[in-house]
């Protein structure tokens, strides 16, 4: 057990954990062009870059869910608290190759998008025993959401304790409505219910991205925090930022960080 003073601790690096959310076709890939892409990692789970193809940034490309298990535990490292047989583990942290080759020369991590891995993280959870009941062997979906829920959460801590990196996981948002047609939340799009109820607690921001109209016209903009018009679920953590912000993730974290003479990405 060791003590970290407080001046050790106020000089830390931070990174700023966002989860930003949006209709599909509102920009939120094209927000990698705000951001220095020389210290970008874009770890893409839906091959959806079409709107970023001509930016340089390093990609690595997620297609199964272990991939996506082994990435994580290469950025995050090992979790002491897991059994040695477990995912996370040192076992599994050694057995992948360790730290992730150059990951020093990344300041940001950029998931995109959440809703796809959820997505492969359910396939791999229904092809599991525990999805599978043990009296008659047929599917047990109960049996598949929650195998999928722990899974999902243990990789977004995962990365949430990656603590001198910023880690933007982007996903769709969806307007859910009643069977009457009556709305009745936004919520995060992804398998199960599990993880859209808890990702918040997880990351720091909750940005939501949309079209906004002020009078002059629909245009692009930053929702960031809870007491807004539109009732979308937007977190501030930092305190810092106003009720909408130009959409500009560059500049956020910047302002979120509140790093003074610091210049923000272009």
């Amino acid at each position: 057990m060791k003590i970290i003073g407080a001046d050790e601790r106020l000089n830390e690096p931070r990174g700023v954990k966002v989860l930003l959310i949006g209709l599909t076709g509102v920009g939120k890939t094209s927000q990698l062009r705000t951001l220095d892409p020389a210290r970008v990692l874009f770890l893409d789970g839906e091959a959806g870059d079409l709107s970023v193809q001509d930016v340089p940034v390093d990609t690595i490309r997620i297609d199964d869910w272990q991939t996506a298990r082994n990435i994580a535990v290469r950025i995050g490292g090992p979790n002491p608290s897991f059994a040695p047989t477990s995912c996370y583990s040192e076992a599994h942290y050694k057995a992948v190759g360790g730290t992730l080759e150059n990951l020093d020369k990344y300041e940001l991590i950029f998931v995109d998008s959440i809703t796809a891995i959820s997505r492969l993280s359910f396939r791999w959870a229904e092809q599991q025993p525990e999805a599978r009941s043990e009296r008659t062997g047929a599917k047990d979906l109960r049996g598949a959401y929650g195998l999928h829920g722990r899974e999902m959460l243990m990789w977004l801590h995962q990365l949430q304790h990656v603590r001198a990196k910023h880690v933007i996981f982007v996903g769709i948002l969806e307007k859910v409505s009643d069977d009457f047609g009556r709305f009745v939340e936004y919520r995060v799009q992804m398998e199960g219910a599990k993880v859209p109820r808890e990702i918040g607690a997880i990351v720091d921001e909750v940005i939501v991205m949309e079209f906004l109209d002020f009078g002059k016209g629909p245009t692009r903009g930053f929702v960031c925090r809870p007491d807004n018009p539109w009732k979308f679920p937007a977190k501030d953590r930092s305190g810092k930022l106003d009720q909408t912000e130009p959409p500009h993730l560059g500049n956020l974290i910047v302002k979120i960080l509140n790093r003074g003479n610091s210049t923000p990405e272009t």
